[in-house]
């Protein structure tokens, strides 16, 4: 786009307004290069150790071997990495559904929330790798340990942010809608819920990682089949490129669902803004 002050003047910009525009393109579009330029230098960084340091195949491969074995075992990678995708999504859904219902209840039964905010606290401080086996024993060695694991895992940082969303609300404004009469119903889907999104938002995107996380933690504990299996397949075998083969697939996969969600906040954060406004 073309911002020189002849064409400011056909426009009707003003020199500053000019101005802005150029320093918002140079950022949009260093925003977009920056990031290429850092996965680029960290897989030079890395071809050079391997090269200068003879660091043998079977402990650190090449990106090249990497790449090829990306190429060459595919179908293995996206055969495992179907029921992986399956169970993180399945946990995200469940977890933070209800994370949502019972910050929903917390805030409007006080009582509820003194008695049970601290076991789920306890819960919380569990970890994973002791939950997994308890799960696995309950549950079966099927998808439901896997996606229960991931939905746990989900839950309390959305509870946490859900119910301090939902109790921040600005007193004056709460005080309005009483004296306009306002239901419980009312309050919340038109002040509560509004105001909460982005304190939800920002525990959903975290939960998008997490939830991939907690799939493969269960399969690391009990599997065939899946990302986290597949990692352990591969560390037994000493195939240390399909082991960074698959981990650069769940990453991937990781950060596509953590943008999803990142996407589907500036949406509706937008629609909520267009709303008030």
């Amino acid at each position: 786009m073309n911002h020189s002050p002849a064409h400011a003047s056909q426009t009707g910009l003003s020199a500053d307004e000019v101005a802005f525009a150029q320093a918002r393109q140079k950022a949009r579009l260093r925003r977009r290069i920056m990031p290429v330029l850092g996965v680029a230098s960290v897989l030079l960084l890395w071809a050079a150790l391997v090269y200068w340091l003879k660091v043998p195949p079977f402990i650190a491969p090449s990106p090249q071997m990497v790449a090829v074995t990306l190429w060459d075992k595919s179908g293995l990678l996206w055969t495992n990495l179907v029921p992986t995708m399956i169970e993180s999504v399945a946990g995200f859904l469940l977890g933070n559904l209800a994370a949502i219902v019972i910050a929903t209840v917390f805030v409007h039964k006080k009582t509820l929330e003194e008695a049970f905010f601290p076991v789920v606290v306890v819960i919380n401080t569990i970890p994973v790798v002791a939950k997994a086996p308890i799960l696995v024993l309950l549950l079966g060695n099927g998808m439901e340990p896997k996606i229960a694991i991931a939905a746990l895992i989900c839950f309390f940082p959305t509870l946490v942010n859900m119910v301090r969303g939902l109790e921040s609300v600005n007193p004056q404004a709460m005080e309005l809608m009483r004296v306009l009469s306002a239901s419980k119903r009312e309050v919340f889907f038109k002040l509560r819920l509004p105001h909460s999104l982005p304190y939800l938002f920002s525990a959903l995107k975290i939960a998008a990682s997490t939830a991939v996380i907690g799939a493969i933690v269960g399969e690391w504990i009990g599997s065939t089949l899946g990302i986290g299996a597949l990692i352990i397949q591969a560390t037994y075998a000493f195939d240390s490129a399909l082991l960074y083969a698959t981990v650069i697939v769940g990453s991937c996969f990781s950060m596509s669902f953590f943008l999803l969600i990142s996407l589907i906040e500036r949406l509706a954060l937008r629609q909520t803004s267009q709303q008030n406004s």
